[in-house]
């Protein structure tokens, strides 16, 4: 038999929603479309992947051509003298370079190690949205789980509402007719007051819970299907938190992308110190130079030029640098040491998060139960209370606490429920081994 969660008023409120609605695996679509963090992570992943094309473009041929054009004027700059041997003034002289020149690095350690830097950057990148990815699994179940459990605690204040003001009517009749004394109609009317204050305050709650979905998925959606009632309470597997623990320190995509960055750091010390060894560098130019003379009296010169070619090897040695070198392997050494002690952090973040979760699941079974055991009894404590109080062995004020009892029972059950699912999901998130077939599995409680 289906537990009922509510009194007759709140279950008149619940079967009057539509039956059918949208689905988590729908807001999740949504959200893999359009949430702005996951787009960002995938810019940020392709942005850092052009590092490597473009640190292994400097060890590959640089090929640039030239043309330039140049003039003199005066006879400072070029004098020719006439027949009568005076020198004829008030021309120039122009010149004209052609050339293409190929660049080849040969050996240059310190742009190898920078390509080898960049590879680990862009793995890290990779690794970080991987995780950004695993988390949006996470946070469109809790935005999608919020806006239930703001629905359930909307709902159950409006029942609690509606129960009080019948307590007050009651409470006020019974005054009226001399049954009872202002003391009951004053103490209802106060319960009955914070009641209609406390679903205005849950009314914005759920405003503000859709909206953090919509904030994520893009768009607002519709009436969402809710958590069924027979709910499978079931222990992680394997029931061990050590294998969780082990599992998480081997596959979570945070832990990797911290080693990946002590990788690229690692590299950047080897291009530090790289800079004090020698580069050797290979060069061809081909190219023509050409030069004539203009408004001189009838001088003339050959334009065309000739073409030559210049091939070359250059070794270059570093002797001193003013100490920027060893400063930047110094700076290199203590980005290493940062990006270390970043992974060792997270590496005990992540054994952390695994236990947490991993009690948090067993205890969530508990929690659930007895939340569910606690609805029951608080049901049947008002009903009894009711009775007394029609017989004389129960104040108002009885009553009043045993409503907002049950309404505090139905919330706390509400919450436990939805937080359970969380907790598997966050569980297997902090092992690296949530995908969207978790997600599936979630939806298929959904009715």
């Amino acid at each position: 038999m289906r537990l009922k969660l509510l009194s007759l008023a709140l279950a008149l409120t619940v079967t009057s929603l539509p039956g059918h609605g949208e689905d988590l695996l729908d807001a999740y679509r949504q959200a893999r479309a359009n949430d702005p963090v996951l787009s960002q992570a995938e810019a940020t992943r392709l942005a850092t992947g052009e590092n490597v094309i473009q640190a292994r473009a400097l060890l590959l041929p640089q090929v640039n051509g030239s043309l330039s054009l140049s003039q003199a004027s005066g006879a400072s700059a070029s004098t020719v003298y006439g027949a009568n041997g005076a020198p004829l003034n008030g021309g120039h002289e122009r010149t004209r370079t052609e050339s293409v020149t190929l660049d080849q690095t040969i050996l240059d350690l310190s742009k190898i190690a920078d390509l080898h830097a960049a590879r680990s950057q862009s793995q890290s990148q990779d690794s970080q949205y991987e995780a950004a990815l695993q988390a949006l699994f996470v946070r469109v179940t809790a935005a999608y789980f919020n806006v239930l459990t703001s629905e359930d605690t909307l709902a159950f204040a409006k029942a609690n509402e509606e129960a009080l003001r019948r307590a007050y009517d009651q409470a006020e009749q019974r005054f009226k007719v001399g049954l009872a004394a202002i003391t009951d109609e004053y103490q209802a009317k106060s319960a009955y007051e914070l009641a209609r204050a406390q679903t205005v305050a849950a009314q914005n709650a759920l405003d503000d819970a859709r909206e953090a979905l919509t904030q994520i998925t893009g768009r607002p959606l519709g009436p969402l299907k809710k958590l069924r009632d027979n709910l499978p309470l079931l222990p992680p597997n394997p029931q061990d938190p050590d294998a969780w623990v082990q599992e998480a320190l081997r596959n979570n995509p945070s832990i990797a992308a911290q080693q990946y960055n002590v990788e690229a750091a690692e590299h950047t010390i080897n291009a530090a110190r790289s800079g004090h060894l020698p580069t050797i560098n290979a060069s061809v130019s081909r190219g023509k130079s050409a030069s004539w003379l203009e408004n001189i009296g009838g001088a003339f010169a050959d334009r065309n030029g000739r073409y030559g070619t210049t091939v070359g090897v250059t070794l270059t040695v570093p002797i001193f640098a003013g100490g920027a070198t060893q400063s930047r392997v110094r700076q290199s050494i203590y980005n290493r040491d940062a990006a270390q002690d970043a992974l060792e952090s997270q590496r005990r973040q992540t054994a952390r998060d695994a236990l947490n979760y991993y009690r948090s699941v067993l205890a969530g079974i508990r929690q659930v139960e007895a939340n569910r055991a606690s609805v029951e009894a608080s049901q049947k404590s008002l009903e009894a209370t009711r009775a007394g109080f029609d017989v004389g062995t129960q104040t108002m004020l009885d009553v009043l606490n045993a409503i907002q009892t049950l309404t505090q029972a139905q919330s706390s059950y509400s919450q436990s429920r939805h937080q359970f699912i969380l907790d598997q999901l966050q569980l297997k998130q902090a092992a690296g081994t949530i995908d969207v077939k978790d997600v599936e599995a979630v939806n298929a409680l959904l009715q």
